[in-house]
C-alpha cells in the first residue's frame, strides 16, 4: 500500500486526506494540535516508506517539509492533488481558476451562480472553504470546478491546469511569507503554468504587473480593461458601460455590485460567460440583480441615518483603498495581523479621505505613529485595540440623526485576533448590532 502525509488539518488537509484514502493510500495525518505531533511525523518520514507529502497552504515551510524535500519525496498541494485525481478518473468538468490579491471570492461566487443560471452544474472550491481534491471526488458530474486560489495553494504546481485561468490584479500582501513582491507575484502566475493554446489565460491590462509577466502565460491570452488603452481589450469600459467585443453587455449605474473594484470584478465575470456562450441577456440580467457577497462592502445595518460596512474581506491595503474610496469621508475602523508591508499608502489614503480612524489589532501602534508623522490630527485617531472597545466609543459619540458611513475595512488579515475574515465579519456585525440595537 502507498502511504501519504498530509501535514495541516484544515479544511483543505482533511480534504486531501479524503482524497488519498479513495486512491487506496495510508494517510499520516500530521497537524500539532489535532494530529500527529511534527515531532512523531519526522519519525515516520525517517523510517517509513513515503510515496507523497501533502502540504496544506496555510503551512509555513517547517523542518518537516524541508526533510520531505531533502528525501526527495514530492511535495505538492491539495489542488495538484485534485487535478491528478481528475485526470486519473478521466473526469470531464472543466477548471476555471481564479487568483489575484483583490476580488478572486467575488469572481469565484458570481461565475458559479452565472453559471448555475445558465443551466450548468457547478460547485466553487479551493480557498473559498471547500477542498478542491475532495469536491472533485465527491461531484464527478460537475460541469464546472469554479476554484479559488491563493498564492500559498500555488506554490507547489506540478502538473495542474486549469480550462480558464486568471489573476484580477496584483498588489503588495504577504510579504511575511514572500522574499519580496516579484517572488508573490510570480507564484501568482502558477496558474497558468502548463495551460495550452486551447485554454484561455484571463489578463488584466489595468494591472501593469500582470502586463509585465505576460511571456509567462503559455495559454490563449483574452484581454479584459477598465479602457481600450492597451487596444487589444475584449472587455472594456467606455461611456459607463461595458463592451465585449464592441458588443453592449449592461450600464455600469446599473450592475448590483458597487465600486470601481466591483467594476473591474464584473469584466472578468462577463468574460468568463461570453468565452462560455452564455447568452448576453442572461449576463445582464444576473448582473443587474445578484446581491453582494458577506463581509465584502456590506451594508448591514442602520443606526438612524448612520450606516454601519462590514468589509472585514478587506484583507490588504489595495482593497481597503478601494472601499474608502467608494464614500465621502467615512469612519474608518482597521487594523489587525502584522504582514510587514510598508503601511505609507494605507496612511496616505486615509489622511486624505477618512473622517476619524479607530485602529485594533496588532499593527494599531504603527499605523497611529504613521498617521502623526505625516499630519493626520492626534485628535481623529483613537487607538482603542479591539473591536468591542472601539464599538463602545462610537456609541458615545454617533448621533443617529447625522449621517455618518462607518466603514469596517481592516486592510490586513484577522490571524492576530480571529481565527479568519468571516468569523471577524461576523463579531463586527453582532457587536454592531448589540450596541445600536
Amino acid at each position: 500500500m502507498k502511504k501519504a502525509i498530509v501535514f495541516g488539518a484544515g479544511v483543505s488537509g482533511k480534504g486531501s486526506e479524503k482524497t488519498l484514502k479513495k486512491m487506496g493510500y495510508k494517510v499520516f495525518l500530521i497537524d500539532d494540535k489535532i494530529g500527529i505531533s511534527s515531532k512523531e511525523g519526522m519519525k515516520i518520514l525517517e523510517n517509513d516508506k513515503i510515496d507523497l507529502f501533502i502540504k496544506s497552504p496555510g503551512v509555513p515551510y517547517t523542518d518537516l517539509v524541508k526533510k520531505a524535500l531533502e528525501l526527495q519525496i514530492e511535495v505538492i498541494d491539495d489542488i495538484e492533488l485534485g487535478y491528478r485525481y481528475k485526470k486519473n478518473n478521466e473526469i470531464s468538468g472543466k477548471i476555471i481558476a481564479i487568483t489575484g490579491t483583490n476580488g478572486k471570492t467575488t469572481i469565484t461566487t458570481k461565475t458559479q451562480e452565472l453559471l448555475e443560471k445558465a443551466g450548468y452544474k457547478a460547485k466553487v472550491c479551493g480557498n473559498i472553504g471547500y477542498s478542491f481534491s475532495e469536491t472533485v471526488m465527491e461531484n464527478p458530474e460537475l460541469d464546472y470546478y469554479v476554484l479559488e486560489a491563493s498564492s500559498y495553494q500555488l506554490e507547489n504546481i506540478k502538473e495542474f491546469k486549469a480550462n480558464i485561468s486568471l489573476i484580477v490584479n496584483l498588489a503588495p500582501d504577504h510579504l511575511s511569507r514572500y522574499k519580496n513582491l516579484d517572488h508573490y507575484y510570480n507564484t501568482k502566475f502558477n496558474i497558468g503554468k502548463n495551460q495550452k493554446e486551447s485554454e484561455y489565460f484571463i489578463v488584466n491590462t489595468s494591472c501593469a504587473e500582470s502586463l509585465k509577466r505576460e511571456d509567462k502565460i503559455s495559454g490563449k491570452k483574452i484581454y479584459v480593461g477598465m479602457d481600450k488603452t492597451y487596444k487589444k481589450e475584449s472587455v472594456w469600459v467606455e461611456n459607463e458601460s461595458v463592451f465585449y467585443n464592441g458588443e453592449f453587455i449592461l450600464e455600469e449605474k446599473l450592475a448590483s455590485l458597487k465600486g470601481k473594484h466591483n467594476l473591474e470584478n464584473i469584466l472578468f465575470i462577463v468574460c468568463i460567460g461570453k468565452l462560455l456562450d452564455i447568452p448576453t441577456e442572461l449576463i445582464r440580467e444576473f448582473l443587474y440583480s445578484t446581491k453582494t457577497l458577506e463581509h465584502r462592502m456590506e451594508n448591514f445595518f442602520s443606526y438612524g441615518v448612520v450606516e454601519f460596512i462590514n468589509d472585514s474581506k478587506g484583507t490588504n491595503i489595495d482593497s481597503t483603498k478601494f472601499a474608502i474610496e467608494a464614500f465621502e469621508q467615512p469612519i474608518l475602523i482597521c487594523g489587525g495581523y502584522d504582514k510587514e508591508l510598508d503601511l505609507t499608502p494605507l496612511e496616505e489614503i486615509i489622511k486624505d479621505k477618512v473622517k476619524e480612524v479607530y485602529l485594533i489589532g496588532d499593527i494599531s501602534d504603527k499605523l497611529e505613529i504613521g498617521l502623526e508623522k505625516i499630519g493626520f490630527s492626534k485628535e481623529r485617531i483613537f487607538n482603542l485595540k479591539t473591536l468591542d472597545k472601539v464599538l463602545e466609543k462610537l456609541k458615545s459619540k454617533v448621533d443617529k440623526n447625522h449621517k455618518e458611513v462607518i466603514l469596517f475595512s481592516p486592510a490586513t488579515s484577522s490571524f492576530d485576533q480571529f481565527k479568519n475574515f468571516e468569523e471577524r465579519g461576523r463579531v463586527f456585525k453582532d457587536l454592531v448590532k448589540s450596541y445600536f440595537n
